[in-house]
């Protein structure tokens, strides 16, 4: 399975995220899954790779032009594939073709933006793959009791609060992404509810 790892590109956080993602990483190659990521080297996403190349696995890196020509990231040099793209928008939509799967570990405004995209893309019927967000050391709890929150106030409906779970473990990560099976609700209902 070809998995997308959204995560933070900074080189300054915290060594207990580089560590978990690493260990995702690895344990992702192992169970003989392939990662597709945003081709950076540092933070999580250097991470991530880094992982999935000590584990064996294959890695495809998407990212635009501008980010090598302008220096805006420092790229992966371990990728087996990389893909160049025009934008950030072609970007994204790369990695979500590639993808069968998401995984959203902790970053900031593009991981956001990245997480809601496919959430969205989800709840309009665009794809039925799987979403998890590994939250590792409680990153992500201010995220859960907002989305619920919204779900509660009816902004959103319960069945698309539910198109998406929380993990603190890897192994629970890959657990529910490979036993994932599509519930078949039309998007109509998570869209708009009963």
């Amino acid at each position: 399975m070809k998995i997308c790892v959204f995560g933070a590109s900074s080189a300054h956080i915290e060594k207990k995220y580089i560590d978990c993602v690493e260990e995702l990483g690895e344990k992702m190659a192992k169970r003989g899954h392939s990662l597709v990521f945003g081709c950076g080297a540092t933070g999580l996403m250097g991470a991530a790779a880094r992982g999935v190349k000590r584990g064996g696995g294959y890695i495809h890196g998407v990212i635009p032009e501008f980010f090598r020509d302008e220096g805006v990231e420092v790229l992966y040099d371990g990728c087996d594939e990389v893909t160049f793209t025009k934008t950030m928008s072609e970007r994204k939509q790369k990695m979500e073709d590639f993808a069968d799967a998401f995984i959203i570990v902790p970053g900031g405004i593009g991981t956001f933006e990245e997480f809601f995209e496919v959430l969205t893309l989800k709840q309009l019927g665009r794809h039925s793959k799987p979403i998890a967000i590994m939250n590792i050391g409680g990153y992500y709890d201010d995220l859960e009791k907002f989305m619920k929150s919204v779900t509660d106030k009816k902004f959103i409906t319960f069945k698309c609060y539910e198109m998406y779970s929380y993990f603190k473990d890897a192994d629970e990560i890959l657990d529910y992404i490979e036993g994932y099976v599509p519930d078949g609700t039309p998007w109509q209902k998570l869209k708009i509810g009963d």
